[in-house]
């Protein structure tokens, strides 16, 4: 017997093939574009952007006006409340941060309209779809209305709603433009070994065929956390078998990566998002020199990454890989933690990897400048600068550290365009709550 969960992923698949039967029927030139949401790239969004920040106090802060805008949805939709997971914490959260960006970038409007058709594309696997979001519009208008109370006006819920309807109609176009593509995939868990307390490596298969590249993420779903997605780096190239491995870290307790690391075993079925991420490697920056900054499970795109250069024709790139641990307890030299056999192994015949570990004593961002300030040293031209790839850990003691670590590059003559690092969305690299970078989780819609 099917659980309700299955039954309405089941009715939200046949929903999309009959789209994309209408789609493939119809005659060539006559697709139903009245259907719809227009372009928003008539829109000028820097005077609502204007009107917005200057009464934002009225409503805020946006912590509480999400907490009332759910309060307002489920109250009038009970029904929706099945599609979110049991807590609420992490999703208000990061709806929160979707807010922060679109306030902030609301003059902006075609980054804004390509960031939440992403969002859209992502959303399929959710199960979100426009009726959603007209329940969702409703509920933010009552929250508002709620908040401001005799202060509010029209212009002011006119602004709200032009800056909701543009990330909406984004993000329906983007699910529209999707529709031929798998929305997830379910996949095996085929190995689960704990390496170190509260640090899992999971190898799972995927059921069909999962197109990605080294250094991208994915979305998990774990049926003991249903309707809660949290990313998490691919930790292989693609490769022959199939198989695809996650580092997780263990975080608060009945979280994603809790479940993952300490409920999770091999034969259960994980669900699987499309392939996201900001590391993947160009023909550029093959032929040039390469830098790789991790911490804690960051490591696990660093090591797909090298399985794809290592797979390259020659002559290989240079490749320098700063690797720190996340405490003094688990440093290794020359080793990424819990995966030091392998990275050791790896280092042998492949003269063009320098491993360059950090001091075990100091956190993420400083133990890495201090290399870098080594490494760079001679504050290389834009032509002679490598490409650097971070992966880092935040740590108590600097709560940004890939921005630090960017910064550093910056002076070291490392020019932005040849800095990457994943910032729309925040990979779960220790196991704790995410940050609120960027448009947050590709949850934060639903």
């Amino acid at each position: 017997m099917n659980t309700p969960s299955e039954d309405y992923h089941a009715l939200l698949a046949r929903h999309d093939a009959m789209r994309l039967r209408r789609r493939i029927l119809a005659p060539e030139g006559s697709t139903n574009r009245a259907a719809r949401p227009a372009a928003p790239h008539t829109y000028d969004g820097a005077a609502d952007q204007s009107l917005i920040g200057e009464f934002l106090p009225l409503v805020g802060p946006l912590e509480e006006l999400i907490a009332d805008l759910y309060l307002a949805l489920f109250d009038r939709h009970p029904y929706l409340r099945s599609l979110f997971p049991e807590s609420m914490a992490f999703q208000q959260a990061h709806l929160a941060s979707a807010f922060r960006y679109l306030i902030g970038n609301l003059h902006r409007v075609d980054a804004v309209a390509e960031r939440f058709a992403q969002l859209g594309r992502d959303h399929r696997k959710l199960g979100v779809r426009p009726a959603h979001f007209a329940a969702f519009e409703g509920a933010l208008v009552e929250a508002l209305r709620a908040r401001a109370g005799a202060r509010w006006t029209v212009p002011l819920e006119d602004a709200w709603l032009r800056m909701l309807r543009l990330a909406v109609s984004s993000m329906v176009r983007g699910e529209d433009d999707a529709i031929a593509e798998p929305s997830s995939w379910e996949a095996t868990v085929t190995a689960h070994e704990i390496r170190t307390p509260g640090l899992a490596v999971l190898r799972v298969r995927p059921h069909q065929p999962y197109p990605f590249r080294a250094g991208q993420y994915a979305s998990v779903e774990t049926p003991l956390r249903e309707q809660a997605w949290r990313p998490y780096y691919l930790a292989r190239a693609p490769l022959q078998d199939d198989e695809l491995e996650f580092h997780v870290r263990a975080g608060r307790a009945g979280g994603v990566s809790d479940a993952l690391v300490h409920g999770t075993r091999v034969g259960d079925t994980l669900r699987l998002g499309n392939p996201r991420g900001m590391l993947t490697l160009s023909d550029e920056a093959l032929s040039s020199g390469i830098l790789l900054i991790a911490s804690g499970t960051g490591w696990a795109p660093m090591k797909a990454l090298l399985q794809e250069i290592d797979a390259a024709p020659s002559p290989r790139p240079q490749v320098r890989l700063l690797l720190e641990t996340g405490t003094p307890e688990e440093f290794r030299p020359a080793a990424g933690m819990y995966d030091t056999a392998y990275l050791e192994a790896f280092q042998r015949g492949r003269p063009w990897l320098t491993v360059l570990p950090t001091h075990p004593a100091v956190h993420a961002a400083g133990g890495a400048l201090r290399v870098l300030n080594e490494v760079l040293a001679a504050r290389p031209g834009p032509s002679e600068a490598p490409h650097a790839f971070l992966a880092l850990a935040p740590e108590a003691s600097a709560a940004e550290p890939a921005r630090t670590v960017a910064a550093g590059l910056a002076d070291a003559g490392v020019p932005a365009a040849q800095v990457h690092q994943d910032t729309s969305e925040v990979v779960d690299v220790t196991g704790a709550s995410a940050s609120t970078t960027g448009t947050g989780s590709v949850s934060a819609w639903r």
